[in-house]
């Protein structure tokens, strides 16, 4: 079970939804796929979400045609895959690339799920097209960031038996794929919401073609499947943690703070998704906070539950003495521990999906509908139709990073998006900003490229707790690259998106800012940083 360190009336607390869920039946009814569990008989998006539940085991037999079909590839001379998705379909294959070495006799793999046209252009040329799988990855087969990086790919190098295609039956890529002849398209099952897909092909395929055991990886997941089997949440660990956060989160605790080990340490991305697309709607919602230095306790606000995911095989644990001090001054404190492989990642991604399912009900909302995620998207496409009638891009003025800053405290939260490319220098830069910023207000800090995070934490923006302060940081990059069949480019759809999205965040009187970083990305947040510490 997960080891937990809690005081006595946060122990009450969890107790008593635990109670709740026992009397309801909730753990057997989740598996009988009963979605009154989550509301009304026949809701949208619930009786048609629930088939991640089983899917392991449905997809286990095909375990081994997977590896073999990624050994072709690799025989057919494939050194590489790019896989171009977005959310759902490239986020827990980023967990598995970062969690595992190269293997002999495999592919290496490069994910795409960015409109910076620095970032397409570096992976573009991080690789050899003519030795290159390409993986276009859409559930709905019409989301425009990855339609856009398949044009751009298709017209540097036009070879069908270099693409491979995964998405929902019927979906506009299928006639794509026929039309361009795919080497294979994959039908995922279309009962499986994006987030809750990392054990279906989205997960699987990726997983096969960089030469991870399949097999297990599955099997990791159906045997956690058995340890959340049960009416009893003593019994149900994955029903003991949905209650667990859920009921927290009603008393005031809705900043899941996760602590990731490596190799795993990019899990909190995925976690960011299922947790906050999942949680953030009708004002309620569970915020994840990923890749925030840990700090004293004296930073923090009461707003704050911690996680973490041990990696047992490293044999010393650097956070135990900051996470016992976390502990001791009242703060709610859970492990969950791995053995640190890469396929134990199966049973972490069906843990957490069981988890934040048992959340949903914890907090009385669906967690498998994003009522807010459409917003951002139709701004973007009123965005680049104003560009078509006027011919000129429209823009928001820069602010002040202190109009975000002044006067927040917990609970509210500090949300940082980055339209900038993805770099791990950049990530360095924002972790001291994120510190800069909670050690001058004790909020909780999120950082978020964009426009990843539209498909991610976007959802809990808009539908969750009215708490954030949003800072939107904008790079622009000089070198444009063009998508084919558009009278515009990655730069331009970037700009579009990041005012759709300012501009939907406002229609919601939420207060966001735009600071665009000018020269070199990393030089301007250090810059940034240094400001707040002086204002302190």
């Amino acid at each position: 079970m997960i080891a937990r360190e809690l005081s006595d009336e946060q122990t009450d607390t969890i107790e008593a939804k635990a109670a709740e869920a026992a009397e309801q039946g909730i753990g057997g009814r989740i598996w009988k796929q009963d979605d009154t569990v989550w509301g009304p008989a026949g809701q949208e998006e619930v009786s048609n979400r629930l088939g991640w539940l089983d899917i392991a085991n449905r997809l286990f037999p095909e375990a081994d045609e997977l590896t073999e079909f990624a050994r072709r590839a690799a025989q057919d001379g494939m050194t590489d895959v790019v896989l171009l998705g977005m959310g759902g379909s490239s986020l827990a294959p980023e967990v598995l690339r970062t969690s595992t070495n190269p293997v002999m006799g495999f592919l290496r793999l490069h994910v795409l799920d960015s409109t910076d046209a620095g970032a397409v252009a570096r992976t573009m040329g991080a690789v050899d097209l003519h030795s290159t799988l390409v993986l276009v990855s859409t559930k709905s087969g019409g989301t425009i960031e990855t339609l856009s990086a398949f044009k751009t790919f298709w017209e540097a190098h036009p070879k069908g038996e270099q693409f491979v295609a995964i998405t929902d039956p019927g979906s506009a890529l299928v006639s794509i794929a026929e039309e361009h002849g795919f080497r294979r398209t994959f039908l995922n099952d279309e009962n499986i919401g994006g987030r809750y897909s990392a054990l279906s092909y989205f997960g699987l395929v990726p997983a096969a073609l960089i030469g991870l055991d399949v097999g297990e990886l599955l099997s990791s997941a159906i045997r956690e499947a058995e340890a959340c089997a049960g009416d009893d949440p003593e019994e149900n660990e994955g029903l003991w943690l949905g209650c667990a956060l859920g009921a927290l989160a009603e008393a005031g605790r809705d900043k899941l703070t996760w602590i990731v080990d490596e190799p795993f340490g990019a899990l909190g991305l995925w976690l960011e998704q299922l947790v906050a697309e999942s949680t953030g709607k009708e004002g309620k919602g569970i915020l994840p906070i990923a890749d925030e230095p840990l700090g004293a306790p004296d930073q923090y606000g009461e707003d704050r539950v911690f996680v973490h995911v041990e990696n047992a095989a490293v044999g010393h644990d650097e956070h135990a003495a900051k996470l016992a001090a976390l502990a001791a001054a009242g703060h709610p404190v859970l492990k969950i521990v791995t053995d640190g492989t890469p396929t134990d990642l199966g049973r972490l991604f069906f843990l957490s999906e069981y988890a934040v399912a048992a959340a949903g009900w914890a907090l009385g909302i669906n967690p498998y509908d994003q009522p807010n995620v459409a917003e951002a998207k139709a701004a973007t496409s009123e965005v680049l139709e104003e560009l078509q009638k006027s011919g000129e891009l429209a823009s928001e003025d820069d602010g002040a990073v202190e109009t975000v800053l002044d006067g927040v405290a917990s609970p509210s939260y500090v949300a940082i998006m980055g339209y900038v490319e993805p770099s791990k220098e950049f990530d360095a830069a924002i972790a001291e900003l994120r510190v800069a910023i909670r050690e001058r207000t004790g909020c909780a800090t999120t950082f978020g490229y964009g426009p990843r995070f539209l498909h991610s934490t976007g959802q809990l923006h808009k539908g969750g707790p009215a708490t954030g302060r949003f800072l939107q940081l904008v790079h622009p990059v000089a070198d444009d690259v063009k998508i084919p069949g558009t009278s515009y480019g990655f730069e331009t759809l970037k700009a579009a998106q990041a005012t759709g999205d300012l501009r939907t965040l406002r229609a919601h009187d939420l207060p966001a800012e735009r600071v665009t970083l000018d020269g070199d990305p990393v030089t301007a947040v250090h810059a940034l940083t240094s400001t707040i510490k002086g204002g302190s």
